[in-house]
């Protein structure tokens, strides 16, 4: 393949995850009409249309969706093997993009990073926060973070917390004026603060476990959101019940500005890892950060 080749298949990517040829030309440093002109030359070359062209939109066609399906892998694994060749150099060095939700970014990746960053001042580490099942290859992070039963299986994942458990609360003032659920079906006289999903569009629902029974309850309420830092201030403001990951509302059970409520019904689940593409070249920095953030479980007192 001759080098023009590789620029004019650089180009076509990125116009179609830019689905933009003003943005592809931003994020190639080129102009936007030359951009125009390579993908042209690239369909002319091919003899096949790449990519529809609106006033509003560019998409890929059911060619360009099969284009796009080679290389991706391809470019990622040369990413890969490009960072790898850092480990020539004496001190590891180079960009780490991470994609998290924000409670994990502050509990768990930020004090890593504060003890890892000052010792490596040729690392740096940029996190995208975002609620949804992010397809780390295609938006071109290095690594992602998610609850263990989400990872994919094709994924390397690496536990970088303990088990965690959800945690249904509601404010004192909240239970005033009405009864404790006693079991997960009487949700059903409650008001609860609902998720919804950013990848599919639903509602969350709320998960029990107790036994061998399993329950997965369809809750109702005046508020929906799509992050759990407002849930969590909903429920404190005693706008209904909430259900969160326990870590992120402790402090507020232990000092009575929530109560937790249908505790036996929460069984313990895997915890958080990070993940990248088993294929993923390690480069040292990227080595480096997995380490900071794998998690280790306390030694037991004899």
């Amino acid at each position: 393949m001759r080098r023009e080749q590789l620029g004019d298949l650089t180009a076509f990517l990125a116009v179609a995850e830019e689905a933009s040829f003003t943005r592809a030309a931003a994020r190639l440093g080129t102009s936007q009409s030359a951009l125009s002109h390579t993908v042209r030359r690239l369909e002319a070359r091919l003899g096949l249309r790449l990519l529809t062209r609106t006033t509003r939109r560019v998409a890929a066609t059911e060619a360009g969706e099969r284009l796009i399906e080679t290389l991706r892998p391809a470019f990622s694994e040369i990413d890969g093997k490009l960072q790898a060749l850092t480990a020539l150099r004496e001190k590891p060095a180079g960009t780490i993009r991470v994609t998290s939700s924000e409670h994990v970014a502050e509990a768990i990746l930020l004090p890593a990073l504060m003890r890892l960053l000052p010792n490596n001042p040729d690392i740096k580490v940029e996190i995208g926060i975002d609620y949804g099942l992010t397809d780390i290859v295609a938006q071109r992070f290095d690594a992602g973070v998610r609850l263990g039963e989400q990872v994919a299986k094709d994924m390397i994942a690496v536990p970088i917390g303990p088990d965690v458990r959800m945690a249904v609360v509601g404010s004192p003032s909240y239970f005033k004026d009405r009864s404790v659920p006693k079991t997960p079906q009487q949700l059903a006289q409650h008001a609860c603060l609902n998720l919804r999903l950013p990848t599919r569009g639903g509602l969350y629902a709320w998960e029990f476990e107790k036994g061998t029974r399993k329950l997965n309850v369809r809750v109702d309420g005046q508020l929906v959101f799509n992050t759990a830092t407002l849930i969590r201030k909903a429920a404190l403001a005693g706008m209904g019940l909430a259900c969160l990951v326990e870590d992120g509302v402790r402090a507020e059970i232990e000092n009575g500005r929530l109560v937790r409520v249908l505790s036996e019904w929460c069984p313990p689940f895997p915890g958080y890892h990070l993940y990248y593409p088993s294929r993923r070249q390690q480069s040292p920095a990227f080595a480096l950060l997995v380490e900071a953030l794998r998690y280790r479980s306390p030694k037991r007192k004899v």
